[in-house]
C-alpha cells in the first residue's frame, strides 16, 4: 500500500481531526506520517502513526511551547508577533521537507489548509496531496468575508465593497507568509502566488464545514467536498440526551483559551442568574484555586478536561470561543450554541451560527446581565433545536471520516478524478 505524509499546524484541533483520517487510512492497509518539530510528537495519540522531526536547529526545544503562549494571547503588537512566528514554521518546514519527503519516499501527502509549506513541498516534488479544511475553508469567494472577519452575510454593494477591504487589510497583515512562500516558490521554479487560498489541491479538498454551517457559496471547485466532522466513526449512536429539571449549561473556551478567568466567572454569574447548572471544562488552562472560586460562584463542575460530546448531548447549551469542533460536537448534540468569539476564525464560526440558526453569539466584553439575556433566549426558545435537526442530518449525510479516507486514496492514486 501507500505511504502518506500529513502536514500540518502544530495545534491540538488540527492534529486531532488528521488523526483520525490517518488512522482511517492506515486501517485500510496505508502507512501515515506526520512530519513537524518536535515538539508536536506528543499531540499525536495512535502509536501506529509514525512522527519525522525537522527544524532542530530553528525550531527546537522550547519553540513550540512560545508558539502556543502567542495563540493564547493574540491582542495588539502580540498578533504581529504570532503571524511573524506562523511565517517562521511556514520557512522552515519549506525548507526541510523537500529532503525529508526524499528520505520518507512518501507517495502523497495530506496538507492541512493552513500550513500552505506542504503544498509547495508537494509541487516541487511533483507529488500529488489533497487539501483539508479543519477550520472554515479559506476558499474565497466574491461576495463573501473571509473566514476571519467577523462579518454577518449580506449581498448589497455595501457589504461587497467592506468584505474587499477586509480582504486588502488582511493580506497586508499575512504579508511575511506570503513573503515566505512567493521566496521559496521562485527557488523551487513554482508559479507565484498570492495566500492560503492559492495553495490548494487541484485533485480533492475536504472540508468538515457542512454548507448548512457556512454563508451561501457559489464558487467551490468540483473537487471541494463538505464531509462533515473528520472523528473516528462512532460504535453506536448515542441515546437521546437525558433532560435534567434545571438547566443544564457546559461551557469551554478550548485547549488555547482555558486561562480566561475573567470570562469563565462572567459566565458562571450569568448562568447562577437563570438557575442553570454549570459545567465548566477549562483544559488546563485555570488554578485549582480559580477552579475553586469558580464553584464558589455557583458552577457545579469545574474541570481541566471532559468528554465533551457526551457532556453536550446532555446539556441544554453550550458556550464556546467559537471553536468549530465544539460547534461540530453542538451539532451532533443537537445542543443550541451561544458564541462568545476570542480570535482568529472565531468570529467567522460565530457569524455563521447565527447565520445558520443553531445559535447565538455575544461579545466577551459584554456585562453579565446581556450574556444571560442571549443566553436565557437559546435555552428557551425551540428555533435553535428545530434548525439543529435539520443541520444535524446534513452531518449525518455528509460522510464524514469514512468518506474522506476514501477521497484521500482516489486522490493520491494518481488521478485527478474523485468520487
Amino acid at each position: 500500500m501507500s505511504h502518506y505524509a500529513v502536514i500540518a499546524p502544530p495545534f491540538y484541533s488540527h492534529v486531532k481531526a488528521l488523526e483520525a483520517l490517518a488512522v482511517a487510512l492506515v486501517e485500510r492497509g496505508h502507512r501515515i506520517t506526520f512530519i513537524h518539530q518536535s515538539e508536536a510528537r506528543p499531540l499525536l495519540g495512535d502509536p501506529r502513526l509514525a512522527f519525522y522531526a525537522v527544524g532542530e536547529r530553528t525550531h527546537g526545544p522550547g519553540s513550540l511551547p512560545r508558539s502556543l503562549r502567542l495563540l493564547a494571547r493574540p491582542n495588539g503588537l502580540s498578533l504581529f508577533r504570532l503571524i511573524n512566528n506562523l511565517a517562521g514554521i511556514t520557512d522552515m518546514l519549506c525548507r526541510e521537507l523537500p529532503d525529508a519527503l526524499k528520505t520518507l519516499e512518501v507517495d502523497g501527502l495530506i496538507v492541512d489548509q493552513m500550513e500552505p509549506a506542504g503544498a509547495l513541498a508537494a509541487e516541487a516534488a511533483g507529488l500529488p496531496f489533497v487539501s483539508v479544511a479543519c477550520a472554515l475553508p479559506v476558499n474565497r469567494e466574491p461576495g463573501l468575508p473571509l473566514p476571519v472577519m467577523p462579518f454577518d452575510y449580506a449581498a448589497s454593494e455595501r457589504a461587497r465593497r467592506t468584505y474587499q477591504a477586509s480582504e486588502r487589510i488582511h493580506d497586508w497583515m499575512m504579508r511575511r507568509q506570503n513573503g515566505v512562500l512567493a521566496r521559496h516558490a521562485n527557488a523551487l521554479g513554482l508559479a507565484p502566488r498570492r495566500g492560503l487560498h492559492e495553495w490548494l489541491s487541484p485533485r480533492a479538498q475536504i472540508s468538515q464545514t457542512l454548507p448548512s454551517l457556512d454563508f451561501p457559496r457559489q464558487r467551490l471547485p468540483a473537487c471541494f467536498h463538505a464531509v462533515g466532522p473528520l472523528r473516528p466513526p462512532a460504535a453506536s449512536e448515542p441515546s437521546e440526551a437525558r433532560r435534567a429539571d434545571a438547566p443544564l449549561v457546559f461551557a469551554s473556551l478550548g485547549t488555547l483559551q482555558g486561562h480566561r478567568f475573567g470570562l469563565f466567572k462572567k459566565i458562571t454569574r450569568a448562568c447562577r442568574r437563570l438557575g442553570a447548572e454549570l459545567v465548566i471544562a477549562h483544559c488546563g488552562g485555570l488554578t485549582a484555586a480559580q477552579e475553586e472560586k469558580l464553584r464558589a460562584l455557583g458552577a457545579s463542575q469545574v474541570v481541566d478536561f471532559a468528554d465533551q460530546p457526551a457532556i453536550i448531548r446532555e446539556a441544554q447549551a453550550v458556550i464556546t470561543h467559537g471553536g468549530f469542533n465544539t460547534v461540530l460536537d453542538a451539532v451532533a448534540g443537537n445542543t443550541p450554541i451561544l458564541a462568545l468569539p476570542i480570535a482568529f476564525d472565531q468570529p467567522g464560526v460565530a457569524a455563521r451560527v447565527v447565520y445558520s440558526g443553531i445559535g447565538e453569539r455575544v461579545s466577551r466584553f459584554a456585562p453579565r446581565d446581556t450574556l444571560a439575556r442571549q443566553l436565557q433566549k437559546v435555552l428557551t426558545e425551540p428555533r435553535y433545536r428545530q434548525r439543529l435537526a435539520e443541520v444535524r442530518e446534513d452531518l449525518k449525510r455528509a460522510g464524514g471520516v469514512t468518506l474522506a479516507a476514501t477521497l484521500t486514496e482516489a486522490a493520491l492514486g494518481g488521478t485527478k478524478e474523485t468520487p
